[in-house]
Parts: structure tokens; C-alpha cells; sequence
């Protein structure tokens, strides 16, 4: 019976989805989103002022902190299996930061608003504490390796997690017992299949058509642009110019495989990645005569580094590194870090964009996932690479096995099953909504219009109008949004609560150091998983 299960096709598996023990374990599934947003000033011009002290520390805060520079935001909501309060909660943050912004607005696109080479962007500082020095020096790395302009793009990551109950009986159901390992091996079936699909989600939620010129001066032209506007470049058919090589790309990291097929051997390759020297660093500083530009010459300074679609995670404890984590208690969820920011929504994603996701990541878990060929990976780095440069056009393509196929027959017959999983979800709920996203979003591939990159595109051309000149018509509107509402779940008393304890908890830490900086960072990487 159990190798029925595990061996078998998508059409059985499904049905083992549908028994009623397992089918009810997914009222347990939980979200979290993680939502980076640039301030900007009243013009619309990158605000270059320090972190507001109104939001205490950006270190120890649990909602409130900041990105890759003092002036990009990001907003974090703790995991929850209601949809609908995730999104409450994220807008109850939205509400507080935007009260409390002072003649300054939240950029609402991915792309960056004006920004040249004379622009002065902020590297984000944590205090004087050795763990706050060197997240400070990992975001000087950055800027040395890949310029501060890639850094400030802005995307949202949604966290995934199954509930225990739903290992507890889907395990057995394959023959494998529960364990940390059985429930890690699962999730990467589930990774591999996301990234053979991967490019469903910009294609589906790509919303980075175009970007301002500014952000390409310094750069030889490499793609066809048209314009529009005050210096707006554009693709006709593009859906995510921030997921392109215009955005997060990393040369040093374009060989790099990171393994999916087991935890043991992605914990191993991104380990390798870590402690692999890169010719082209070498030059920067790396703690000289106290001189630290980056934390270390290899290809990754740390596991952060790496640029992926999706991330297997586990709750990393204090100065714990994360493939540390991930070795001692296996995946606990699953980051989806590809999607852009919403801009037809005040707080950058909807409901309806995670429930489909829900639908889309069972889909992937439930799917035969064999490991990932050659060839798999790279239909995954071609597919993904044309979809966000050309995901729109009526004679688009996919990559597979079996050779080129239309993205639009794909894409159809991927939905047919996707909706299957909604069903169930919809059943278990005592809802419509699964069924409804998917129908929404099958409709995108109906007609490529409809998606975000459509959408927002023809706004622009419509009313020949650029990025900037949207952007703060849309971060001024969002901001009078939120601005009547009342707050759902996190009252306003509490993110004053968390401003004060924020700011004590990065005065207990800065009190603890017991070594210099230079001291601190060499025991950090010595350190081995025990």
C-alpha cells in the first residue's frame, strides 16, 4: 500500500490528499511575509535619512526592521494559518509605519524609484554590538561586490510551513517514517518541482515591466529597450526585470549548483559555496589593519548571499548559522522569495496571491519529483531567464524533456492540476476562495494582459506616465489608505511596547560582547556544526 504512494503518479497521490485525516491536517498550513519597501521623500526621491527612531531597533524588532539600506524597510508578520489575518497584520504594520513616516512615503514597485550614481544610499546599521557590526559588514560586502543600486530592488518572500499533523499521516502513508529527515526529505521534493516550474511566478506575479533609466546608466545596453515617459525603459512582453540579470544576479554565483535532492547534499554544496574562493573579491578588504569591506573573499560571505527562488529554512538560535540549523532540526518551512511587489496592493501581496501559492506549493509536494537532472537545471535557469524577459509574448515557450512546448498549453495543463488542489483546500476550508484564485490566476494565462506586469505596463503606456511618476502617485494614495483604518490585530500600543523592547534587547546584546570584532568573526566561521 505504502509504495503505492510513494511511487505512484500525481492522479493517486491525490487521492491520498483527499482522505479525510489528511485532507484535514491542511487547515494547519502557515504563512508569514517578509515585505521590503524603499522610503521615499515627498518628490519621490530615495529618502536617505537614517532608520526613524519611532521603530526602534531594526536588529531585535519582530516586525519592524530594515533591509540592505537604512532607507529599505522590511516588514515581517509571524507565522499564522489564517490567510486573511496575515494579511491584517501586515497591513496593521503598514498603518503604524505610515503614521508615523514623517513627509515620507513607502515605494510601492520592486524596481527603485530615481536613483543614480550620485545618490547617496545608506548601508543599514544595527549598533555597536559585534553580531550588529557584522551584519553591517555582510551589507558592505554586498556593495563591493554588486553595487548598493541591486541591492535597494525590493520583492516580497512568503514563508510556507505543513503542520505536524500532516507529517504525521502523510509520511507513513509513503512508508517513511517521521523523523526530521523523512519531513526535510519531502520538502525538497516539493523545492525540486518548484524550481522545474519556478517560472509560473513571475510570469503569474512578475511586476517589474520596466525601470528607470537611471538604473541602467552605468551600464552597457544589453536588451532591446523601448521608452516612455521621463526616462522610463521598458520590454514589451517582460513581467520581472528585478528576477533578469538587470537585477539580483550574481556572475560568482552562475556556476554554482546548489544540490536539492537531499538535505544532507544541499547543506554540503552551499557549504562548499561558502569556503570557495572568488578571484574577484580578493581585492576588498576583509578585516586589514581593522579594515572590514566584506566579511570574507569567498563566493558567499554566508548562506544569505545566495540568490534562489525558494529556500528550505529552520529557525536559526543566536549567532547559529543557518545551514547549522538546518543540520541539527531539518526544514521547518519553506521561504518563496520570487515574488515582486504588488503594486495594485497597499501592502505589497493579497489574500488571494497566497492562496494560490498554498494550491501551487501541495501541487508541487504531491507531484513526482525524481532529482534534478543536467538538463533540469538548465531548463530551470533558461526558463526562468526568458519568462521574465519575454513571459508575455503570444509565442512564448517552455523548455522541457520532451522539447519546446507553448507556455500557454503548459501553463493550462499545470492549472488543470493546480485547481484539483484547490478543491480539496476548498473542502477542508468550508470555502471558495482556493478555487476562485486559481480560476483568477488561470485567467492570466488565458490572456497575458491580465497579469501584474500587464496591468501595470499598460497604465504606463495609456497614460505615458514613468515609473517615478506612478510610484509616488501610488505610494501617496496607499499611505491615505491606511490612514482612517483601525487596527485588526496588532493595536498600536504594542508596536510602541515593541520600540521600547527592541531597543533594550540591542543595549542587552551590545553589553554581552566578551571579544573584539576582528575575535568575533574568526570564531564565528570556526564554528562547526556539532
Amino acid at each position: 500500500m505504502t509504495d503505492k504512494y510513494k511511487n505512484g503518479d500525481f492522479a493517486l497521490r491525490l487521492s491520498l490528499l483527499k482522505q479525510p485525516t489528511l485532507s484535514h491536517s491542511l487547515k494547519g498550513i502557515k504563512h508569514g511575509v517578509e515585505r521590503e519597501a524603499l522610503r521615499v521623500s515627498n518628490s519621490g526621491n530615495l529618502a536617505v535619512t537614517s532608520h526613524p527612531k519611532v521603530f526602534g531597533s531594526a536588529l531585535t524588532h519582530e516586525w519592524i526592521t530594515t533591509d540592505f539600506s537604512e532607507s529599505l524597510m522590511e516588514f515581517i508578520t509571524p507565522p499564522e494559518t489564517d490567510v486573511d489575518k496575515t494579511i491584517g497584520q501586515l497591513s496593521d504594520i503598514h498603518k503604524f509605519v505610515n503614521e508615523s513616516l514623517d513627509d515620507e512615503y513607502l515605494w510601492p514597485l520592486s524596481m527603485p524609484c530615481f536613483v543614480d550614481a550620485n545618490t547617496r544610499i545608506p548601508i543599514a546599521k544595527y549598533g555597536s554590538s559585534n553580531i550588529a557590526k557584522m551584519k553591517e559588514t555582510y551589507r558592505k560586502g554586498l556593495h563591493n561586490r554588486y553595487g548598493s543600486m541591486m541591492q535597494i530592488i525590493s520583492g516580497v518572500h512568503l514563508n510556507f510551513s505543513l503542520s505536524d499533523e500532516f507529517w504525521q499521516h502523510w509520511c507513513p502513508a509513503l512508508g517513511l517514517e517521521i523523523n526530521k529527515h523523512t519531513i526535510s526529505e519531502q520538502y525538497f521534493a516539493l523545492v525540486r518541482n518548484f524550481r522545474r516550474m519556478a517560472w509560473m511566478v513571475p510570469y503569474l506575479f512578475g511586476a517589474s515591466p520596466a525601470l528607470c533609466s537611471s538604473f541602467v546608466a552605468h551600464k552597457k545596453p544589453t536588451h532591446n529597450f523601448s521608452t516612455l515617459g521621463n526616462g522610463t525603459l521598458y520590454l514589451p512582453y517582460a513581467t520581472s526585470l528585478r528576477m533578469s540579470d538587470l537585477g539580483y544576479t550574481s556572475s560568482a554565483q552562475a556556476d554554482l549548483k546548489i544540490c536539492s535532492d537531499s538535505l544532507v547534499n544541499y547543506v554540503e554544496s552551499l557549504r562548499a559555496a561558502i569556503n570557495l574562493p572568488a578571484a574577484q573579491y580578493e581585492h576588498i578588504p576583509t578585516g586589514e589593519d581593522g579594515n572590514w569591506q566584506q566579511l570574507n573573499a569567498n563566493v558567499l560571505q554566508i548562506e544569505n548571499e545566495l540568490y534562489a527562488p525558494i529556500r528550505p529554512k529552520q529557525v536559526a538560535e543566536y549567532l547559529e548559522k543557518p545551514t547549522d540549523a538546518l543540520e541539527r532540526r531539518g526544514v521547518s518551512y519553506l521561504e518563496v522569495r520570487g515574488l515582486d511587489v504588488n503594486p495594485f496592493s497597499p501592502v505589497g501581496i493579497d489574500a488571494q496571491q497566497i492562496r494560490f501559492i498554498d494550491a501551487f506549493l501541495l501541487y508541487c509536494l504531491i507531484l513526482p519529483s525524481p532529482e534534478l537532472s543536467n538538463d533540469d537545471h538548465r531548463f530551470s535557469k533558461q526558463n526562468l531567464g526568458s519568462v521574465v524577459l519575454n513571459g508575455r509574448s503570444p509565442v512564448a515557450t517552455i523548455e522541457t524533456a520532451e522539447g519546446s512546448v507553448s507556455l500557454k498549453l503548459h501553463a493550462q495543463s499545470i492549472m488543470c492540476d493546480i485547481m484539483k488542489i484547490a478543491e480539496v483546500l476548498d473542502e477542508v476550508n468550508e470555502t471558495a476562495l482556493y478555487t476562485e484564485a486559481v480560476k483568477q490566476e488561470s485567467q492570466k494565462v488565458d490572456n497575458p494582459a491580465l497579469t501584474f506586469s500587464g496591468r501595470l505596463l499598460d497604465i504606463l503606456l495609456e497614460n505615458d506616465v514613468d515609473n517615478s511618476a506612478l510610484g509616488i502617485e501610488l505610494a501617496k494614495d496607499y499611505n491615505q489608505i491606511f490612514t482612517p483604518e483601525t487596527y485588526q490585530f496588532f493595536e498600536k500600543q504594542a508596536f510602541e511596547s515593541q520600540t521600547t523592547l527592541s531597543n533594550e534587547k540591542r543595549e542587552s546584546i551590545e553589553k554581552q560582547d566578551d571579544c573584539d570584532f576582528d575575535t568575533f568573526v574568526r570564531e564565528y566561521f570556526s564554528m562547526a556544526c556539532a
